[in-house]
């Protein structure tokens, strides 16, 4: 267990003074590698981009070299918050995942750079392990699964309170979210959020509410997700 907790540079206090072309190529290697695994965490049953995943496996060696180019001054600290700084999803919302694997690759990155390769790898082992339990298991699912209703209705319907009945029939909760005009005003769509009782009720919920609505367009469907956040 010591031979974790050893840099390969040296002294963490000055390594790049210590640290020897083999140790450096080490720490370098190390990071790519390392990089490489947080990429394929990050992808495990997740939607993603290669723009992204590919700046997730060299964000480690990044990290590293500017770690390992101020380590043992002042300046450490200060790059240590710039490089936080410059990891902010300014014009495309990341998801927790995304910010999650970040500090992950930034994590290994920290602990390349000074050397301790044996903890950057504990490290990424122990969070690949644990994410891969956790998308496999029902560990955070919903206990409730909502769906999104939308009712399209013609504009002389006083369609307030009309639904009531049936959604309160169909569903063990229902809210409504949004009311909105569409075809120039000649029509309302109305959304819902709502929890089925059981599985099998959609048909006859919604040939009940078509009943209610002139058999205009009825959707019922997952709610779309603006983005995960922490």
């Amino acid at each position: 267990m010591d031979i974790l907790f050893t840099s390969v540079l040296g002294s963490a206090e000055s390594a790049m003074t210590t640290a020897s072309s083999a140790g450096f190529m080490w720490c370098t290697l190390a990071s790519l590698v390392l990089g490489l695994f947080a990429a394929l965490i990050y992808m495990y049953k997740h939607n993603y981009s290669k723009n992204f995943v590919i700046t997730l496996a060299l964000l480690p060696v990044i990290v590293q070299m500017v770690i390992t180019l101020v380590n043992g001054n002042i300046g450490a600290g200060v790059a240590v918050m710039g490089v936080f700084n410059l990891v902010r999803f300014r014009s495309i919302a990341g998801t927790a995942k995304d910010i999650g694997s970040v500090f992950l690759a930034m994590a290994i990155g920290l602990a390349t750079g000074m050397g301790y390769i044996g903890i950057a790898a504990l490290l990424t082992v122990i969070v690949g392990v644990f994410n891969i339990v956790y998308v496999t298991t029902p560990f955070g699912n919903p206990r409730e699964v909502s769906k999104q209703l939308r009712i399209t209705v013609p504009e002389d319907l006083e369609f307030e309170g009309v639904f009531d009945e049936v959604l309160a029939t169909y569903t063990n909760r229902y809210e409504l979210q949004n009311v909105e005009t569409t075809n120039m005003g000649s029509l309302y769509q109305v959304d819902y959020l709502v929890s089925m009782k059981a599985a099998g009720l959609e048909k006859r919920m919604i040939d009940e509410l078509r009943c209610l609505n002139g058999n205009l367009k009825i959707t019922l469907g997952m709610p779309r997700v603006k983005g995960e956040v922490l």
